[in-house]
C-alpha cells in the first residue's frame, strides 16, 4: 500500500558548496553519465560529493510563447571549488525559503503523484507558487524512491 503523501508549509532547503549544471535538452538521455561526470569533476578538486542528487526544474517561456522545461542538476561538494570550468558553476549557499514540501516513498514511476498533489493543495489553498521544484533524490530502496520534493512559494505570498 502507498505512503499517504503529505504537504508541510513553510519549508526551508538550504544546500551549502552546490557544483550546478544545466542540462541541455539532447542531454536527457545522457542522465546517469552527466552525474558520474559532476562527482568525478568534485573529486578532481580534491573535494568530496556530499549528500543526494538535486534535480532543479522550471518553466521558461520563450518569445514564441511555448513552455520549455530547464533542468539542472545540483550536487553539494565537501568544500568550495573556487576556479569551475565550463559546464559547471559554483554557489557556495543556496537557500529557498517558504517552500511546499513532501517526503515521497514509492516507485518512482509514481513520483509524479507528489507534484501533482503539491499543485492540488496550492489550488486549494489559494497559493502561488513559482514553477521552481527542487527533487532530492534521498535513496532508492529495491523499487521504492524515497525523495524530497520542494516547491517554491510566488514572492507575494
Amino acid at each position: 500500500m502507498p505512503k499517504p503523501i503529505i504537504i508541510n508549509e513553510n519549508k526551508t532547503l538550504k544546500l551549502n558548496n552546490v557544483l550546478i549544471k544545466k542540462i541541455k535538452s539532447d542531454e536527457f538521455t545522457e542522465f546517469g553519465k552527466i552525474v558520474e561526470l559532476m562527482e568525478n569533476y568534485i573529486k578532481s578538486k580534491a573535494a568530496q560529493p556530499i549528500g543526494p542528487l538535486i534535480q532543479f526544474t522550471n518553466i521558461e517561456i520563450d518569445e514564441a510563447g511555448q513552455a520549455k522545461m530547464n533542468i539542472t542538476l545540483l550536487r553539494q561538494s565537501s568544500n568550495f571549488i573556487n576556479h569551475v570550468e565550463s559546464p559547471y558553476t559554483m554557489e557556495s549557499i543556496r537557500r529557498v525559503k517558504n517552500c511546499l514540501y513532501t517526503h515521497f516513498v514509492g516507485e518512482e514511476s509514481n513520483l509524479q503523484f507528489a507534484y501533482d498533489k503539491i499543485g492540488v493543495f496550492a489550488y486549494e489553498e489559494d497559493i502561488k507558487l513559482t514553477g521552481e521544484t527542487y527533487t532530492v533524490f534521498v535513496d532508492q530502496i529495491e523499487d521504492n524512491l524515497i525523495a524530497d520534493v520542494f516547491m517554491e512559494r510566488a514572492e507575494d505570498e
